[in-house]
């Protein structure tokens, strides 16, 4: 059975973005860039420049997301053309055929989504989605930032109740940078 994985970097203070859904406050320079574990996670116009254009996905084949974190800066209308895509919303319109929209019954999606063949399924954000989604996520794939936004968009953004999960890596960079992995009890 596949596994929904929120993979995210967050800062200490636990906000995966700005207020105003910006992330420029996160390190994108330093030694924990320098081996790209995830390249399913490169956005899909990315991935040339990084010499990432023909690598095989490792982790996920689907990628589900909020409509905020699909409709990125500059308009790119499939951030993620080399996975599935999967746009939670009720306002999303004029998608790529390749875009399936979910308006209803999230939870029920995921759970047909788990049953299928394939890799695991990559929850990107935001943490509105999260929180809903908390009840059927298996593992938290955290990039930690030593930085502090103060405010902005949190990890799990609503009433999420208490869940344990229990580490299962660590990865530590000289950049100050972590890279935590836990699994649901």
């Amino acid at each position: 059975m596949r596994k929904l994985v929120y993979y995210v970097a967050v800062t200490l203070d636990g906000f995966i973005a700005a207020e105003d859904g910006t992330y420029d406050g996160f390190l994108f320079e330093g030694d924990h860039m320098t081996g790209i574990d995830y390249p399913d996670a490169v956005p899909t116009q990315a991935r040339e420049a990084l010499g990432l254009r023909d690598t095989p996905n490792r982790h996920f084949d689907t990628v589900l997301m909020g409509r905020n974190t699909y409709e990125v800066p500059g308009g790119l209308p499939s951030p993620y053309a080399h996975l599935r895509q999967i746009v939670v919303s009720t306002q999303v319109t004029g998608t790529p055929s390749d875009v399936e929209v979910v308006r209803s019954d999230v939870a029920g999606r995921v759970a047909a989504l788990k049953e299928e063949d394939g890799l695991d399924i990559w929850l990107c954000g935001g943490g509105k989605l999260a929180a809903e989604l908390l009840p059927q996520i298996d593992a938290l794939r955290l990039k930690i930032h030593p930085v502090l936004f103060g405010r902005g968009i949190p990890l799990f953004d609503g009433k999420a109740g208490i869940t344990k999960f229990r580490r299962t890596d660590a990865q530590l960079f000289e950049s100050g940078v972590s890279f935590m992995t836990y699994e649901r009890n």
